[in-house]
This record gives C-alpha cells, structure tokens and sequence, in this order.
C-alpha cells in the first residue's frame, strides 16, 4: 500500500546510502503494509467492505491530528489547499482501499499484495503522458512490460477465458494499483509545499468525510460491537499501517531517499504471503509467484540500479 505521497523537494530524489537505521525503517514499513492484508481479510469475516475502509480512515486520521496539534505543524491555508486534499483522499485512500477491500473478499490476501505491487507500473506510464521530465525510457519501458507480462501471469488466461467474480476481484486489485499512480500524479501537481505529515492528516480527513456517509447509506449503521478479532484487526489497519506508516514512510523518506524506498513494494508481498499462509491458510499457485518474480524483475529494472551496477561489473574500466 505504498502511498501517492512524497516529498517534492530535490533532496529527496537524491540518491542516498542505505544505513542500519534506514534499513530497519524500510523492513518495519514493508512488515506493517504486508500484514495490513491479513487485517483486512480477518476484519472482512464480520464487517462489510465500507465499515471497514471507513474504520480505518477515521481512526488514522484522528490519531495523525492529535500528531499535528501535538507537534504545531502548520495547517493548510485557504480551500484550494483543503480541496486537493479531498481528491487526494479519495484517490489515495477510499478507492484503493474499498477495491483492494472488496478484491479480499473473491482473492487471497497474498494474491491481492502481488497485484497491488503493480502500481509501479501505472506510475511511470501515468507520469510519463503528464510530465516532460518522466519520459518513458527504453529501460523504463522494457520495466513495464516486464511487470505488465508478471501481472497478466499472476491473473492467469483463465480469468480471460472465464470471466468471473474472482477475475473481476482481480482487476479490482488493478484499478486500486491505477489509483494509487494517479494520486502520485495529482500530489505532485497540488500538493508541493505542504508539510507531509499535514498533507496525509488532511488527506486522511478528505477520505474520512468520503467513506463515513457511504459505509453509513449502503452499509447501515452498527448494531453491535464486533468481536476481539475484528477490533484488533480495524486497530492495526488504522494505526500502524496507516497513521504510523505515513510517519514512518517520511522518516524512510528522509533516511533512505526515493530511490530506496521504492524497494518497500518488493517487500512487501513476501510479507503479505507468509500472513496467509499461516493466518489463513492461503496457498497460492506456482503462476502467482512466478508472476510476482516478474513484477519484482520489472520494478529493479524500471528502478535501474542493478542493471548499472552489474554493466559497471562487466565494464569495470568505466567506473
């Protein structure tokens, strides 16, 4: 559930050694978002997919509020500000989140981590029609079609052949994917100059204000309190993996560069996986991690550092 998020400045798109300490950030972040899969799955048994995307959302964001009061950040100035931030959270937040929700409820959890790694690959193309200096290189492109072939192994010919509610959860899983590419795009446009931790606060708000009056008009109101399992699982979904990741994604941010941290969607399936299985016990086909190999080939070469290092290796009068 890596977020559309970032940081605008030039020091961020630098390049950054990785210390202990980043690395230790980068791992907690992969292992908070990869079992936020199993979360959603277990808070599924008892509560529909709205109520569940809405607990989430309200929680994370009070707690970031309390963060931002606590710390003085400075808020958004004027409504054009605000306005930015409710499209943000509805493309950052309530649909993903309500599409990978509602993709659980057909798909194993680990299937859904795999696709969701895809938004690598809507990302590039999305910036690369938007933007001038995100044009789509040969490298680049070779990563997308890597990625884009792993994707259609992971989903399988017969989803094609046989069009049905598991296929369609699938291409849910895509669309979230899609959605995450395009709230990347549209932050970079609006979002520059504002704190970030504000900038997920208000995001967060945004996607609240959105899913509280659906999960009430399609879901109903609760009539009773759900049972331990489902609490714990709404608690981790809204604090760790989403008010404590968006903290912890700056400070990976800051510690590692973009560049690194973009190694936290390769990360973050394995994760997702090992929670199915021994939660859940899901068991995915050889083709969905055949397909993830080849969406985790894609993102290393779309990402570009293991290929100049190993022309480096073959070349080592260059360097």
């Amino acid at each position: 559930m890596v977020p559309g998020l970032r940081q605008m400045d030039k020091a961020s798109m630098k390049q950054q050694s990785m210390t202990t300490g980043a690395w230790v950030s980068l791992i907690a972040l992969a292992l908070i978002w990869g079992a936020s899969f199993l979360c959603f799955a277990l808070a599924l048994r008892e509560l529909p997919v709205f109520s569940v995307v809405a607990h989430r959302v309200f929680w994370g964001a009070l707690a970031l509020w309390i963060y931002v009061l606590v710390r003085k950040i400075p808020r958004p100035a004027g409504i054009r500000q605000w306005a930015a931030l409710a499209v943000m959270g509805a493309l950052n937040n309530a649909l993903p989140f309500s599409l990978i929700a509602w993709g659980q409820t057909h798909i194993e959890s680990g299937l859904a981590s795999i696709l969701n790694g895809t938004t690598a690959i809507f990302a590039v193309l999305i910036a690369a029609l938007v933007f001038r200096d995100e044009r789509l290189t040969g490298r680049k492109l070779s990563g997308v079609v890597l990625a884009s072939v792993g994707a259609l192994v992971v989903v399988g010919p017969e989803a094609l052949r046989n069009f049905d509610i598991r296929s369609l959860a699938q291409i849910a899983l895509l669309g979230a994917s899609l959605s995450y590419a395009c709230a990347a795009v549209w932050a970079r446009f609006s979002l520059s100059g504002l704190h970030p931790v504000m900038a997920a606060t208000g995001m967060l708000t945004g996607s609240t204000l959105i899913m509280l009056p659906i999960a009430l008009l399609v879901d109903g109101p609760p009539t009773q309190l759900p049972g331990l399992t489902t609490i714990a699982a709404l608690g981790f979904l809204a604090l760790p993996a989403t008010a404590i990741a968006y903290l912890l994604y700056y400070r990976c941010l800051n510690l590692a560069g973009s560049g690194n941290l973009s190694l936290v969607t390769l990360l973050v399936p394995p994760t997702a996986v090992f929670w199915g299985a021994v939660i859940l016990n899901e068991a995915l086909s050889l083709a969905a991690f055949f397909g993830f190999f080849l969406i985790a080939l894609g993102m290393l070469v779309l990402d570009g550092r293991v290929l100049s290092a190993f022309l480096r290796l073959r070349n080592p009068q260059n360097n």
